[in-house]
């Protein structure tokens, strides 16, 4: 036999052990998967609540922000609303109750502590870490909640907050309790009440689990033609609706202004003014806007000192030793060879200071007149 057909029948070999050591470790088994939430409960998680209120003939409300307050007959449920965000709205509410709404508020209530406490009496505390967590479901946080004063589990509660409970100083007209304390309170207020539940039993994932739905019903106190109104901020608009939702005529004027500012530094297509009709500037008058330059800025002096350095210059080129000479001895050489007064030559030499424009002109023409005579 062939090596070759050696090695092919010891593959095969390996992996027949293979698919049958695969085939008695395994089986076949089915596991029911939760399909993914559809339409709106994709973004609600309070859409199964809301549909349930629909069954029981009541109307649910769906808000996403405090606008105008309902009748104090109907119910209002809290869900990741920040009860002291703004003072105002968390006045408005807290009005409301004591002229007879009913108010709901989940776990997911959060800010304002020391302002709830304030005007409910309702404080939520932490547990000890080391305290007894056993009385939970690990997956699902469900809790047998007993009704204060019957003695017995009247409710299976899931979504329950195992690392805190609730306490107040006041008298409750409705608790629910484990081990651990009390976890549903309701307090009244004026001719309403509050109640707050340590727990998020009410979602889309929560509400159908135990005794949920019922809890939902007896915490909001619900009646066939109540009016539910679900405030959540759950998914809060953008910063820009914001604006444009409370201060649309300030965007509007704002936007208006940066767009004038835009359309004022931008740069032109064209001139901002028509051309002149282009010419040729004669050597006169371009001898004469250079002096009334000069002599507008700076008082003539850079025109005396280029007058004074040409006749220089021309002195050095053409007298002989004048370089060499002190400065009465140029002036002598100077009036002698040009016939101009040497008291005048001095003067329009040395005198570097500030001259009247007639003056000026009358020194420039003394320069000039005493280089030309040089050469």
């Amino acid at each position: 036999m062939k090596p070759r057909h050696i090695f092919v029948g010891l593959t095969l070999l390996a992996i027949g052990l293979l698919i049958v050591w695969i085939a008695r470790n395994t089986y076949w088994g089915e596991v029911e998967v939760p399909m993914p939430a559809k339409g709106e409960a994709r973004t609600n998680s309070l859409y199964a609540a809301e549909r349930l209120v629909a069954q029981l003939g009541a109307t649910a409300h769906p808000q996403r922000n405090l606008g105008e307050l309902p009748d104090p007959r109907a119910v209002i449920y809290l869900s990741y609303w920040n009860w002291d965000l703004i003072p105002s709205r968390r006045k408005r509410l807290e009005e409301w109750v004591e002229q007879g709404g009913r108010l709901v508020a989940d776990r997911s209530l959060i800010g304002g502590d020391r302002a709830l406490e304030e005007w409910s009496g309702i404080v939520r505390t932490e547990l000890p870490a080391e305290s007894d967590s056993e009385t939970y479901d690990a997956e699902n946080r469900c809790a047998n909640l007993t009704v204060a004063g019957e003695g017995r589990a009247n409710y299976r509660v899931c979504g329950v907050d195992e690392r805190s409970r609730l306490t107040t100083s006041r008298d409750a007209s409705w608790v629910l309790s484990d081990n651990h304390g009390i976890q549903v309170l309701r307090i009244p207020i004026g001719q309403g009440s509050i109640t707050v539940l340590n727990a998020r039993p009410f979602d889309n994932q929560q509400l159908f689990r135990a005794d949920d739905g019922l809890l939902f019903v007896t915490a909001t106190g619900l009646e066939r033609g109540d009016q539910v109104f679900f405030l959540s901020e759950e998914k809060t608009a953008s910063l820009l609706a914001l604006m444009w939702r409370h201060g649309a005529p300030v965007v509007v004027l704002l936007l208006g202004t940066l767009a004038l500012a835009l359309w004022r530094g931008s740069p032109r297509f064209g001139p901002a003014a028509g051309s002149t009709d282009a010419a040729r500037r004669s050597l006169a008058e371009q001898i004469l806007g250079t002096g009334r330059f000069t002599l507008r800025f700076g008082a003539g002096r850079a025109l005396h000192a280029a007058a004074v350095r040409s006749l220089r210059e021309t002195a050095e080129r053409h007298l002989s030793g004048f370089r060499t000479l002190g400065a009465e001895e140029r002036m002598a050489l100077l009036a002698s060879n040009t016939g101009l007064d040497q008291e005048a030559l001095t003067e329009a030499i040395n005198h570097t200071g500030p001259r009247r424009p007639r003056e000026l002109r009358r020194v420039i023409a003394l320069l000039e007149t005493a280089r030309r005579r040089i050469t």
